[in-house]
């Protein structure tokens, strides 16, 4: 009863401690309220459409326009010039007027009509892979299209009947993100990375503060909780920030997706159950960091410099499993990499808790390691008096 007790009044002086503080209030509430907002606004339009081509036409034949006008008709092209030669055409890309060239050599028709490969030529701006993606899918598209009717065309000169289509029809299906979009494919992960990332900017801004107090007080904080030890003080702490961000995540991994129709199919007890974990475990691990935060300054030096690491061994920018296997071990030492992983089965791939059981048992792993951890941390500035 004394344990509980204590735990509630470091629970309590945190909240005052949280509401008192402008500073961390941007982190823990208004940072989680407008990134997602953000983020959404900038990438919900989803996918590139009407990208400028220029078109370099050596054969200038009736299979050459049909090729042309076939390409400007889907969504992804938008032919912004005829260039004469390549050399005009390798200038309006240097100029960024166009970012692909189509190039169609001469003799495109006379391949076609003599049943040989015809060639034409995609050149494509790598500066960014969504422009190349949707440029190389469209020719892809447009190749298989041409082939089709092509390949019909020539069978009814022979008189062969029904070689209209190929032998093997195909069909895509994209599960958890029907649309291709750039959107609902990277959205929810980023929205467990600003959890983790908001929660430890916030306590690590609190612990840098209590540490100010230490120094000037002469290793006593005198906003401390007396009697309560160290044990307490950690879990009363991480109970605080756990529920201050229940409706936050309520916020962002429900209402968010419903907000602009990303991919929602998970149940909202399953991704709920499952993100309580990483946000116990992401407590911990904020007053662990503690100990690299000497001045409340020093924490966008420290955590906003390693939100781009934390991004990258999440998985959304390069697979996990591709990754060299040292920095698979430091990934898995970070919450949001199993919290990112488990949410996108759930949210997208509308898996279930059980489903989930490695991110999630990882997750608990977590808390239980980053509590003895944050501890000894604790333990350590107190008896330091730092």
């Amino acid at each position: 009863m004394k344990w509980l007790s204590n735990t509630g009044r470091v629970m309590a002086r945190e909240f005052h401690l949280m509401f008192g503080d402008i500073a961390l209030l941007i982190f823990f509430v208004v940072l989680p309220l407008a990134y997602p907002i953000v983020y959404t606004l900038i990438y919900n339009r989803e996918v590139v459409r009407k990208i400028e081509v220029a078109v370099v036409d050596d054969c200038r034949s009736e299979e050459s326009r049909e090729l042309v006008r076939m390409a400007s008709a889907t969504p992804a092209f938008h032919v912004y010039n005829y260039a004469s030669n390549m050399a005009e055409a390798k200038e309006l890309w240097a100029n960024r007027e166009v970012y692909g060239i189509l190039h169609i050599p001469s003799d495109y028709s006379k391949n076609i009509n003599t049943l040989h490969p015809a060639h034409a030529t995609m050149y494509c701006d790598m500066s960014l892979l969504l422009r190349y993606r949707t440029l190389l899918q469209a020719m892809t598209g447009l190749r298989i299209e041409l082939t089709q009717e092509i390949t019909a065309q020539r069978a009814a000169k022979l008189g062969i009947s029904g070689a209209g289509s190929l032998p093997i029809a195909s069909q895509s299906n994209f599960l958890g993100d029907p649309q291709q979009g750039f959107a609902s494919f990277v959205m929810p992960g980023i929205v467990v990375l600003i959890l983790q990332q908001s929660m430890i900017l916030g306590i690590a801004l609190l612990g840098a503060g209590a540490r100010e107090r230490r120094r000037r007080n002469g290793g006593v904080d005198p906003l401390a909780v007396p009697g309560a030890g160290v044990w307490t003080t950690i879990w009363g702490k991480a109970f605080a920030y756990t529920l201050f961000y229940i409706p936050v995540s309520i916020y962002i991994l429900h209402y968010i997706p419903e907000f602009f129709s990303l991919p929602h199919y998970g149940s909202p007890v399953d991704y709920l159950l499952f993100i309580f974990p990483m946000l116990l475990a992401t407590a911990f691990l904020g007053q662990a960091v503690v100990i690299f935060v000497r001045e409340r300054e020093y924490v966008f030096l420290v955590i906003v410099f390693a939100s781009v690491v934390f991004l990258f061994l999440s998985g959304l920018t390069w697979p996990r499993y591709a990754m060299p296997p040292v920095l698979q071990i430091i990934g898995n030492l970070v919450p949001a990499t199993w919290g990112v992983e488990g949410f996108v089965r759930i949210n997208s791939n509308a898996a279930t808790l059980a489903e989930t059981s490695l991110p999630y048992i990882a997750l608990w792993v977590q808390v239980a390691c980053y509590s003895l951890l944050a501890a000894l941390v604790t333990k350590y500035l107190v008896r330091h008096n730092n």
